[in-house]
C-alpha cells in the first residue's frame, strides 16, 4: 500500500513538471539557436585564420601530407 501511495505522490508531483518541460523545450531551443549559430561562425573564423597562418608552410612544401 505504501508503494502505491508513493506512486500516486510521484504522479501528482511529476506530471506538471513533464508538461512544463514539453512546453518550454521548443522555446529554449529557439533562444539557444542564435548562440549556436554564433559558435559555428566563430569556429569558421578560427579555421580561416589557422589556414592563413599555415599557408606559407604549405606553399613551401610542409603540411599534413608530407612524411
Amino acid at each position: 500500500m505504501l508503494k502505491f501511495l508513493l506512486w500516486l505522490l510521484l504522479l501528482v508531483v511529476c506530471w506538471p513538471l513533464a508538461i512544463l518541460a514539453v512546453l518550454l523545450w521548443p522555446l529554449l531551443w529557439l533562444i539557444s539557436l542564435p548562440f549556436r549559430l554564433l559558435g559555428i561562425m566563430v569556429e569558421g573564423v578560427f579555421a580561416f585564420l589557422r589556414s592563413l597562418v599555415m599557408l606559407p608552410a604549405r606553399v613551401l612544401g610542409g603540411g599534413p601530407g608530407r612524411t
